[in-house]
C-alpha cells in the first residue's frame, strides 16, 4: 500500500521481500543487524528516556508513548520496544515482512500493530507518533528529502525522530560492501549501493530542511577483535546514527 508521493524503490523492496523469512535467524542474512542491535537499542532507550523524562530502570518506562518503527522489517526493534511498554506501529514497504512480524510477535505474546505501508502513506492519513525510529531505511530510498519530510509530519510536536543510516566515503565502501556483501558474506550482495550511502553533514542537512531539528549523532563502531559493536562520540566513519527533534 504505497502513497501517491511514495519514495518507495521497488528494487530495493524486492531485496528485502527475498530475505523476509530470515528476519529472526540469528546465523541468517540478518546477521549482521542480529550483532548490531544491542547496541542499536542502548542508543535508542537512552534517547527516548532523556527526552520524554523516563527511568529506564522501571517496568515499562516508555508506557503512554506511540512509536513508530518505520522500515520495521522482522520486528528486531518493534518487539523491545513494545517490552518497555510503548504502543508500537511497525510499518514495512516489503509486504513479505509483516507477517514474519506478526507470527513472532504472537508467539513471543506482544501486542503490535504491523502495517504494509509507507511513511508517505501513515503521513496522509494523519498518523501521528511521539517516537519515530528510522534504521538503516533512509540509504535505500528514492527521494531521502521527500521520505524524512513525511518521517517529520509522522512527528508530534516535540516529538523524537531517530534516524541511521551508512557514511559514503572509501572506508564505508570497504567495509559495508566488500566486506559484508564479499567477504564475510553477511548478507546478499548487491543489499547496498554505495551511492546511496549519506555523509553525516549531509543527512543532517536533510534532516533541517525536512523541518525537525539535529541535536546528536554518534558512530556504531564494529571492533573485529572483540566481535561487538560500540557507541562512539567521533567514529562516525561507516554506521552512524542521528537524533532530532520536531520543535513547532
Amino acid at each position: 500500500m504505497q502513497g501517491s508521493q511514495s519514495t518507495v524503490d521497488p528494487s530495493e523492496v524486492a531485496k528485502f521481500e527475498a530475505m523476509a523469512a530470515e528476519w529472526w535467524d540469528p546465523n541468517g542474512k540478518f546477521k549482521p543487524l542480529h550483532m548490531l542491535n544491542p547496541c542499536r537499542l542502548d542508543y535508542i532507550t537512552r534517547q527516548i528516556a532523556a527526552e520524554f523524562d523516563r527511568d529506564l530502570s522501571q517496568p515499562e518506562p516508555f508506557k503512554g508513548l506511540r512509536l513508530l518503527d518505520i522500515g520495521c522489517g522482522g520486528g528486531l526493534l518493534s518487539e523491545p520496544m513494545a517490552r518497555l511498554g510503548a504502543t508500537v506501529v511497525g510499518a514495512d514497504a516489503a509486504g513479505g515482512n509483516i507477517p514474519v512480524a506478526k507470527v513472532h510477535a504472537e508467539q513471543s505474546g506482544l501486542d503490535i500493530d504491523y502495517r504494509h505501508t509507507t511513511a508517505e502513506a501513515l503521513a496522509e492519513a494523519g498518523e501521528q507518533f511521539d517516537v519515530v525510529l528510522n534504521m538503516e531505511v533512509v540509504e535505500h530510498v528514492a527521494d531521502p528529502l521527500s521520505y524524512l519530510t513525511a518521517c517529520k509530519t509522522l512527528l508530534r510536536p516535540g516529538g523524537l525522530h531517530l534516524c541511521s543510516t551508512i557514511n559514503r566515503n572509501p572506508k564505508s565502501f570497504a567495509v559495508a560492501i566488500v566486506g559484508a556483501e564479499y567477504v564475510m558474506r553477511w548478507l546478499p550482495k548487491g543489499t547496498h549501493e554505495w551511492h546511496k550511502f549519506i555523509t553525516p553533514d549531509e543527512l543532517f542537512g536533510l534532516l533541517e530542511k525536512s523541518g525537525v531539528k539535529p541535536v546528536d549523532r554518534k558512530g556504531f563502531v564494529f571492533n573485529p577483535i572483540s566481535w561487538q559493536w560500540s557507541i562512539s562520540d567521533r567514529d562516525l566513519s561507516v554506521n552512524y546514527v542521528t537524533a532530532s527533534v520536531r520543535a513547532d
